[in-house]
């Protein structure tokens, strides 16, 4: 019997198991979303605001990082400061948001910051994005919203590919993967190397501060799934990367060669199972690893190592009662501990969590009501509600309104950093209302939102009592659109979003957060070969706090051709910043002597024009 597409993408996807064949389909199928309601379902049916990005959305877009592919979400801004990665999703912080590998949280519990630049984009099958909060699903530090990326399956047979880049800025890139299997057993085999001598961050070009900040990153990855028999499967998946990332000692007299060996990794295996008719089971135990020494700074307080694991276990659960009702449950456990240089008082912590959400579709409208309790063993319990009522308008409309609750787990440095932490910090917590529409038009695919969320108990340093403190709040209004069709043969997308994101006590606009922001991408197909180019545009944006010093606005034209010279040869050419803008996201302060006053702003530079031109080899076996 043939499976739909639908039954197809829930064999295979977190939260969800029935047999099938050629199940790692469903993870090329851009309908399809899991991360919203943690199981996988039609994206038209999805509650929150979403984007997916399938490894054909990859290679068209000739994406070279997870980071290049959030540029193009709206209401998603990237930027990077001294080679320190922020990431904000409707204008929240970058601890905000949580960051899953293969359902494994990768972020560190010390800086609560997921290293999404150290990602390799070869090893990566599909990236998604849902906006707005999840912590009724997920628990800690999902205000913003969630960001899960799945690493490359198998499939049927022998499929090799070589994959050789080169670019200015003395960058090379190589990567090697195998996948194959048959009808039961499947694998993805993966291996990459990218280097590159990067640029000078910096502008003041004081002493070893001059130098270019390049990186060297090497990755592994393997995943693996076996289909026990009709109604059981298993499988197992590693990702590893680990490097060396050079940046400038900005805030040193007397700058040094500062660098950062690091190493993210996941492991994660699981086994799910059809219970009975109507109730569907999966459990998961993971591992993850995150590892940051820095070296080579001017001042030895500027070095030291710090680590952290975590150890997780799931249990997910799906109940079909009837065709109008599904009702999913699950358990959640993890372990955080920290090691390295800095002695905390505590080094380890414990999370459980039950959650439980139920979705009820009749013909002229849907709901959705979501629980999850947490209790942690250092900062205590928490509840997470969220619920959603979709009202369909004809055959191709739909309005969504919402209601979702999250919090932000304090980070064993708020708590406990020697000197500076306060363990009697609570978690940070939020409200967000929301209402959707979408629609779908003559080839037109089109959705807006409205939102605004409430932070409370935010986490600042109270300069009084010499520690931080639950004495912030933040208000943020926003609207985002995207609209996605074929334009004369061209596949355009474009993505728009508006924010007012503002501090509660001072009225100040949250810094690094532009108001206005722009992403549109054309691509067509002339046969063998392939042209693209993407536009991205943001409004003025503050560098600080106090609102005093404020980052102007910039566009960026990206272009990327594509030619494919035999049936297992694709020659891949892409030109970032085609017009050679100069422009910053960032700003930091030198000391003018080496008493450290006065000091003297300057913005960290982005990269000006770069070109990258590859060569992929797929042979048949």
């Amino acid at each position: 019997m043939k499976l739909s597409r639908l039954a197809l993408a829930v064999a295979v996807l977190p939260g969800a198991s029935f047999a099938a064949t050629d199940a790692e389909q469903a993870y090329k199928l851009p309908d399809m979303v899991i991360t919203s309601a943690r199981m996988a379902q039609p994206r038209d049916q999805a509650t929150s605001a979403n984007t997916v990005f399938t490894r054909d959305d990859i290679e068209r877009l000739q994406a070279r990082s997870v980071p290049e592919l959030l540029q193009r979400v709206p209401g998603v801004q990237v930027s990077t400061a001294a080679g320190l990665i922020s990431y904000s999703v409707r204008g929240s912080n970058t601890a905000q948001t949580l960051v899953l590998v293969d359902g494994q949280r990768i972020a560190s519990a010390s800086s609560g910051i997921a290293r999404l630049d150290y990602l390799s984009i070869d090893n990566i099958e599909r990236v998604e994005v849902t906006r707005g909060p999840r912590s009724s699903l997920y628990g800690a530090d999902a205000i913003g919203g969630v960001i899960q990326i799945f690493t490359r399956r198998g499939e049927t047979g022998l499929h090799p590919e070589v994959r050789l880049a080169a670019g200015n800025h003395g960058t090379f890139e190589r990567s090697a993967s195998l996948a194959g299997g048959d009808e039961r057993t499947r694998f993805n085999l993966g291996a990459s190397l990218d280097e590159t001598q990067g640029w000078d961050m910096t502008r003041d070009n004081r002493g070893a501060d001059s130098d270019d900040d390049g990186r060297r990153n090497k990755a592994v990855h393997l995943n693996l799934d076996h289909q026990l028999n009709d109604d059981w499967k298993a499988g197992f998946s590693l990702n590893d990367q680990r490097g060396d990332s050079e940046y400038d000692d900005a805030y040193s007299y007397a700058p040094g060669l500062p660098h950062d060996e690091f190493r993210v990794s996941s492991y994660s295996g699981y086994l799910e199972g059809q219970l009975t008719d109507m109730w569907s089971s999966r459990v998961e135990l993971g591992r993850s690893y995150d590892r940051n020494k820095a070296v080579g700074a001017a001042e030895d307080w500027n070095n030291g190592s710090l680590e952290t694991t975590r150890h997780s276990a799931s249990w997910i659960n799906r109940l079909q009662l009837d065709p109008r009702n599904q009702l999913a449950l699950g358990a959640d456990w993890y372990e955080d501990q920290v090691d390295g240089s800095t002695t905390f008082a505590e080094d380890s912590r414990e999370n459980h969590a039950f959650f439980a959400q139920h979705s009820f579709k009749a013909d002229a409208f849907s709901t959705e009501l979501g629980l999850r309790h947490d209790d942690n063993q250092r900062y205590g319990t928490q509840n997470s509600w969220n619920g959603a009522l979709t009202l369909p308008v004809g055959d191709k409309q739909s309005w969504i309104a919402s209601y979702g609750e999250g919090f932000r787990a304090p980070t064993f440095s708020d708590l406990y950093y020697p000197g500076a932490g306060n363990p009697n910090l609570k978690a940070e917590t939020s409200k967000t209302y929301e209402l959707q529409w979408r629609g779908e038009f003559d080839g037109n695919h089109l959705d807006a939102s409205i939102y605004r969320t409430e932070v409370d108990d935010l986490i600042a340093w109270d300069s009084t009592a010499n520690q931080p403190e639950n004495i912030a709040k933040a208000r943020i209004n926003g609207f985002e659109a995207n609209w996605a069709r074929e334009v004369y043969g061209w596949q355009a997308n474009l993505g728009v979003a508006v924010i007012d994101p503002r501090d509660r006590d001072t009225g100040h606009t949250l810094p690094r957060r532009a108001r206005r922001t722009l992403s549109l991408d054309l691509d067509r197909q002339f046969g063998a070969f392939g042209l693209g180019g993407s536009w991205r545009a943001l409004s003025n944006s503050y560098a600080d706090a106090a609102n005093s010093e404020q980052l102007g606005g910039y566009g960026v034209l990206d272009v990327r051709g594509s030619w494919l010279f035999s049936e297992s040869i694709r020659w891949d050419l892409k030109v970032q910043n085609l017009l050679d803008r100069d422009y910053a996201q960032a700003t930091y302060q030198r000391p003018t002597d080496p008493a450290g006053f006065p000091t003297e702003t300057f913005a960290y530079r982005e990269a000006g024009r770069t070109a990258l031109l590859a060569l992929t080899w797929t042979p048949e076996l």
